[in-house]
């Protein structure tokens, strides 16, 4: 019996190693729409994970200029309602899953509306700046948030009921002495 049990722990265990794929963090980036920036005199793409953008929807913003990025730094500054102070502003880092590109990883706005990704590139060329300004974030799929918490809190207090009423019938510690 127990042999069988071992032999039937192993054998999953096994199988469970020889089937896993990649980790989904580690999937490549499927850039679904596109957009050009000038940038001075750097050409800058600009590629979206998710089209069209919407407000606490993550996805994956890259940004890839002509002839790479090696060589070259840069600064991306975002502006809109979701922002907060109006502006920020951080420096251009390489992808995590995109390694020739500079990237945002899923990264999510939490405010619908128009906003602007300015960049500002310095390479072997120069410094160059650029805006891809009206860039539009629509409001968030599904049903608003109120709603979905209460919907999504729904088990949660069923359980806190059912506990309640349980407890209030056995009323522990006050059970009759044993004999």
């Amino acid at each position: 019996m127990l042999r069988r049990a071992v032999l039937a722990i192993l054998t999953l265990t096994v199988l469970s190693l020889f089937t896993a794929g990649p980790a989904a963090a580690y999937t490549p980036v499927d850039i679904v729409h596109t957009e050009r920036v000038q940038a001075g005199p750097y050409a800058v793409t600009v590629g979206f994970s998710t089209w069209p953008i919407r407000a606490m929807h993550s996805l994956d913003f890259v940004f890839m200029p002509d002839g790479g990025i090696a060589g070259k730094s840069g600064e991306l500054t975002v502006k809109g309602p979701g922002v907060r102070h109006g502006e920020r502003s951080t420096p251009l880092v390489r992808h995590p899953r995109k390694l020739d590109s500079w990237g945002l990883d899923v990264k999510a706005y939490d405010d619908p509306g128009a906003y602007s990704f300015g960049f500002a590139i310095d390479g072997p060329q120069g410094h160059g700046e650029g805006v891809l300004d009206n860039v539009r974030i629509l409001d968030q799929p599904g049903p608003p948030l109120p709603l979905s918490w209460t919907i999504g809190s729904l088990p949660l207090i069923g359980l806190l009921v059912f506990l309640a009423v349980v407890w209030r019938r056995m009323r522990p510690g006050r059970a009759a002495p044993a004999l």
